[in-house]
Parts: C-alpha cells; structure tokens; sequence
C-alpha cells in the first residue's frame, strides 16, 4: 500500500511540544503547500546514516520545511538545525501532492533522494520499491514513474536547475512569521 504521509506529522510521537504552520503558494516559482514544523521540544534527538554519514535531523529547535507542488511527482523536506543551517533535503519521490483535511500530504513512491549541503547525492530506498513492485503494492507503470522522476531530478540537481531547493530559506522565513 501506498503510504499518505502529513506535512503536520501529527503521528510523531518524539515531539513534545512544536509549532506549526503551513501556506498555499501560487507564485512564479512555486504553486503548492508549504509546511513548517518547528521542534521545540522532543524526547531525544534522532540521527540517521545517510549513506555517507551520520547526521542530526530532528532535535530541540529543529525545523522541517515541506514543499508540496502540485502536479509533481516529488516533495522536498528541507531539515534545518537549531542555528537555522541547513542539514540535508530529503527529497520523497511520490506519486502527487494533495490536501486532505486542510493538511497537505504526499502519497510516497519509496524512492527518495538526499542531497546534502556540501552538494552530494545520495538514492535512497531503491529496495523499498523493487520490493513494492515484487509484491503488488506498484505496478509497472508506477515504478517507472519513480525511476523517471528520480533521473530527472537528479540531472536538475547537477546542472543546478532544481529551483526548489533555493526557495527553502525563502519559504522557511515567510512561514516562520507565521508559526503558532
């Protein structure tokens, strides 16, 4: 099954205490919902592998910054850190972006992409999804989908054409302002 996942991660049970926000955008650069999810307290903090190294994505002061286009194929969460830094973007590949509720979501595709600040690359869950085509879960058409979409972002992101990832800060601020 296909997993619907909330830009409010209303599920996560490590947040104490957060403020949220969120936005609909229809500007030149960018038509969708954007997302804010600010930590101010959780119960530990929570480092991943990435693959290449080790790294802090959620603590005290964290923020996760989604980006849902519509009519895309993807949707990027921006992590920044208690100081305001950029930690890495977590790019899920996913079949649309939508709302549900006044939450915007994404319908995940498994697949995802890391792309750290110092430029480097990183393909995540490729197994997750020769798995979900193995079982079922995904046809042909939609594993393809996700290869297609990965490449192309991919190849964005090398020539510096995946203007997305410049509007985090950008998004970050606006949304800010309007935490509660």
């Amino acid at each position: 099954m296909i997993k619907r996942k909330f830009g409010n991660r209303s599920e996560w049970k490590r947040i104490i205490k957060s403020k949220y926000s969120q936005s609909y955008l229809n500007t030149k650069e960018f038509k969708g919902y954007i997302t804010l999810l600010n930590t101010i307290k959780v119960t530990e903090s929570l480092s991943v592998n990435n693959g290449i190294k080790r790294v802090k994505i959620v603590d005290d002061g964290y923020m996760w910054l989604q980006q849902f286009p519509l009519e895309k194929h993807h949707a990027v969460t921006t992590m920044f850190n208690a100081n305001g830094e950029i930690v890495q973007w977590y790019i899920d590949i996913c079949l649309g972006n939508g709302i549900e509720n006044e939450v915007p979501f994404m319908d995940d595709l498994f697949l995802d992409i890391i792309l750290l600040p110092s430029g480097e690359i990183i393909d995540k869950d490729a197994d997750e999804l020769e798995d979900a085509l193995s079982k079922g879960i995904i046809d042909k058409n939609l594993y393809d989908l996700a290869w297609n979409e990965t490449c192309a972002i991919k190849s964005l992101i090398r020539t510096g054409e995946f203007d997305l990832i410049k509007l985090s800060n950008s998004h970050k601020d606006f949304l800010f302002s309007t935490l509660k």
